[in-house]
């Protein structure tokens, strides 16, 4: 249970720097 938290938080961090990336820099999307 504890590793599918980890995973799962861990996808959460790794989706929110793509946005953060994506907002920044557009022009390379």
């Amino acid at each position: 249970m504890t590793i599918i938290y980890g995973l799962s938080a861990l996808l959460a961090i790794a989706l929110f720097i793509y946005l953060l990336v994506a907002l920044f820099f557009p022009e390379k999307f």
